[in-house]
């Protein structure tokens, strides 16, 4: 069991929560510290938890503006729309597609996140149906898309336990909206496009009225209007980290869907629904609300969250160690690369294409990547000669050959005196290996 100074040093990095302190919890005399240090650590942008009672997404929390200050905690969650004016087999497709949507980076899954069921018909009927279709075919979190309370109403009886997001409170609305929201616990997205005073205002209300799982939505312009979207995300975020307005402090949410209203061509308005997005993420939107479904629209901004909520005190990498690839028997390749995981992720990769059977030492370069590893020597003989000896590797094989990557090629003489294997200094790009095994290896 640790001690207070190591979990406070954890609780400092943001690698524990003060709950998980037994004795903070149960013992009466750390009562009035428990209190202080949760006001202290409370994140000036409130986290909101919405969802299924199986599967639950939650937004904002997040401590600073920027994110080299501090590592951002929840990724922006991505909604896909459905409306009831969709038919089942549309319903389904859309279904289908936000539960398969899978793309793996660097070792990691990514998905998208829930669905955004919207009342384009204004028929507390037709939503209904469409809200029982969705929740009997999937657990995803919801989110129930209507000014009208009555149809959020209809659609909540359909629910029973779980706990959408509610989308949108405004100054028209929010007598019904709050009394739903008061009633069954769920959260509110709080809109007023354009008009901060007003969106302020409501906050407030709300607030007094015991409703304090909100998210603010400043409205989304697409094309020229884009600008006026990124100053109200930025100034809303300033207001929070910076200023701890705890009127502001919510998670904010955008709905590129919106460039869905113009006149262009599907495959123009899927574009712009892309842009609009990447812009986004990059200025604070905690939740967004999407309609297209195009692959090349969706992937570049799954990355971009990706990217975006790694640590950034933290190097993306892989364990250390002895990986192997195909079927490797004791007169195939030995390779060496680093544990940085983009190179790690894209050397398998091109290994397993080439489907060459190979034996994969990762050596620790402390997660760097090779080319600034070797130059930064957290990649060199003594690392390759101990991943060498802790992988096994020797009772594995009949040959003592490594192939070592192309950028290393400065260092083969030094790996061979350290370890002496012969070293084959292999392409400098991943994508020639199959080629080069094929040329190089077969007389070995």
């Amino acid at each position: 069991m640790e001690n207070c100074m190591a979990f406070a040093v954890r609780l400092a990095n943001m690698e524990v929560e003060i709950d998980m302190c037994p004795p903070m919890l149960e013992e009466e005399k750390y009562r009035k510290s428990y209190l202080e240090l949760t006001n202290t650590l409370h994140p000036p942008v409130k986290q909101v938890e919405f969802g299924s009672t199986d599967r639950k997404v939650i937004v904002g929390g997040e401590y600073v503006m920027h994110r080299h200050e501090l590592t951002y905690k929840n990724p922006t969650v991505f909604a896909l729309d459905i409306d009831d004016e969709m038919d089942d087999k549309e319903v389904t497709r859309r279904l289908k597609f936000v539960e398969d949507f899978s793309y793996i980076y660097i070792g990691t899954e990514m998905k998208l996140d829930a669905l955004a069921i919207r009342s384009v018909s204004n028929d507390r009927q037709k939503f209904k149906n469409v809200v029982k279709f969705v929740r009997e075919k999937t657990n995803l979190p919801l989110i129930l898309c209507s000014l009208n309370s009555k149809i959020i109403e209809t659609g909540l009886s359909v629910l029973e336990r779980d706990k959408p997001l509610i989308y949108a409170v405004t100054k028209e609305n929010w007598k019904e909206m709050s009394e739903l929201s008061r009633k069954r616990g769920c959260p509110m997205a709080v809109s007023s496009p354009n008009d901060m005073n007003t969106l302020v205002s409501l906050t407030q209300t709300l607030q007094g009225n015991g409703v304090n799982d909100l998210v603010l939505d400043p409205g989304t312009f697409p094309g020229n209007g884009l600008s006026k979207t990124i100053d109200a995300l930025t100034m809303l975020r300033w207001k929070a980290c910076n200023d701890r307005d705890k009127l502001l402090g919510y998670p904010l949410m955008g709905t590129p869907i919106t460039t869905w209203m113009g006149d262009e061509d599907d495959q123009t308005k899927c574009w712009r629904e892309s842009i609009t997005t990447a812009a986004l993420i990059d200025r604070y939107t905690d939740l967004l609300i999407l309609h297209g479904t195009e692959g090349w629209g969706l992937l570049p901004n799954i990355i971009l969250r990706f990217n975006i909520y790694t640590d950034p005190k933290k190097p993306v990498s892989v364990k250390p160690g002895l990986k192997a690839i195909g079927n490797p028997d004791e007169k195939s390749p030995v390779m060496v690369t680093s544990n940085f995981a983009l190179t790690y992720y894209i050397v398998s990769g091109d290994i397993e294409s080439g489907k060459i059977n190979c034996h994969l030492i990762v050596a620790d370069s402390e997660g760097m990547a090779l080319e600034a590893a070797v130059a930064g020597r957290e990649f060199s003989a003594k690392e390759v000669a101990d991943a060498i000896k802790e992988s096994g590797i020797e009772g594995m094989i009949k040959h003592r050959n490594i192939i070592i990557p192309g950028l290393a090629a400065r260092l083969s003489g030094e790996i061979e005196e350290a370890t002496g294997w012969k070293v084959i200094v292999g392409p400098r790009d991943s994508s020639g290996i199959p080629k080069f095994i094929q040329e190089k290896w077969k007389n070995k």
